[in-house]
């Protein structure tokens, strides 16, 4: 069997460090612009929400948004009806950021999937869709303090 998982690493690690030297000039460290698209994709999403969605757990996930909120990236605001729940927006900055972000994440899109035909793009999407949705189970798994039998 091939290792596909090795490969899918090695893409994501480079993609990462290409996007963490680039996103240094806007003030953005480590895999923080993940956080900030989310956010700016789901203002009023809570913490909780934000980590299960990137996959992270929630002290990692605190640390991320600590740091954005400090540089002025993100607020977070009491919610009307619960006091002590926080939801977390962009804050003009951080809408003004979001463009970059994404005019990076198409362009990496285009290079990742240059030479492929519009079928074949879709087939990978398809299949990596899958082979997340496979992983999940067992994050979702250990992340409640379970063991994996392998």
């Amino acid at each position: 069997m091939k290792d596909i998982l090795r490969e899918i690493g090695i893409i994501a690690r480079a993609l990462d460090s290409i996007s963490n030297i680039e996103f240094k000039e806007h003030e953005l460290t480590k895999g923080q612009y993940l956080y900030l698209v989310r956010i700016c994709e789901n203002p009023g999403i809570i913490q909780e929400k934000l980590a299960v969605l990137i996959k992270v757990d929630r002290t990692t996930a605190a640390r991320a948004i600590e740091k954005l909120e400090t540089n002025g990236f993100i607020e977070k605001r009491a919610d009307k009806d619960n006091k002590k729940i926080k939801k977390l927006f962009p804050t003009e900055k951080g809408e003004n950021t979001y463009p970059f972000i994404k005019r990076e994440n198409d362009y990496s899109n285009t290079v990742a999937l240059e030479g492929f035909s519009e079928k074949e793009a879709e087939t990978v999407f398809g299949l990596l869709q899958r082979v997340r949705k496979n992983i999940e189970k067992d994050w979702e798994f250990v992340k409640k303090g379970n063991k994996r039998n392998y």
